[in-house]
């Protein structure tokens, strides 16, 4: 397993990257179709692959995560791209959702400086149980400058929670989701994760 800056795959990886993606959060991107095929194609304009690492292995994509410094989206929604595989309603509907709650989603709480922002953290069904998305942590861990990360994971997602809880992630925020109707997410959990002080003697 080999992991990379997405953009050093070039741009073909895209739609292996958005096949990914949608499996990952299928659960919350289902209210804009019910076919993941056409929401991967809708979705693949999106990743801003600078902000991606993606693991590897023998041509084919094992899993992502992107990391940003919380202020730079590491995805950017093209609602023209929506409407085209989506129709005009509903990709007019899911661009302006898109936009809120992945590309304009602000933490609850404001970042510190020198503290990195998790996202999107996905891997590929074929080859769960295989520590992808660890290698790919740990690999942000050590390629990055932050001192800290944070991420946000749905309270539903347990594997994702224990995941990040062996890692060394700590909760330290809960806050309930108001559109747990529509989501079947309770709450949103939000969770830190810092560096070991390599200074300390």
């Amino acid at each position: 397993m080999e992991i990379k800056r997405a953009g050093e795959l070039g741009e073909g990886v895209r739609q292996e990257i958005s096949d990914i993606f949608v499996g990952g959060f299928f659960q919350w991107l289902r209210y804009f179709s019910k076919d993941p095929k056409k929401l991967s194609r809708a979705l693949a304009h999106m990743f801003r692959l600078e902000a991606f690492y993606a693991a590897a292995e023998d041509g084919e994509i094992l899993g992502i995560a992107a990391c940003t410094d919380g202020k730079t989206s590491s995805v950017h929604i093209q609602t023209g791209e929506l409407r085209r595989h989506l129709g005009f309603i509903m990709g007019s509907f899911a661009g302006l959702q898109l936009k809120r709650e992945l590309e304009n989603h602000p933490y609850p709480f404001p970042l510190e400086p020198g503290t990195g922002s998790i996202e999107f953290v996905a891997t590929n069904p074929k080859h769960l149980g295989r520590g992808v998305a660890s290698a790919l942590l740990r690999h942000i861990f050590s390629e990055t400058p932050y001192r800290a990360y944070v991420l946000e994971v749905a309270d539903t997602n347990t594997p994702a929670v224990r995941l990040y809880e062996k890692l060394g992630f700590r909760e330290f925020l809960r806050v309930p989701n108001k559109y747990s109707k529509q989501s079947g997410i309770n709450a949103f959990i939000y969770m830190r994760y810092e560096k070991e002080d390599d200074s300390r003697p």
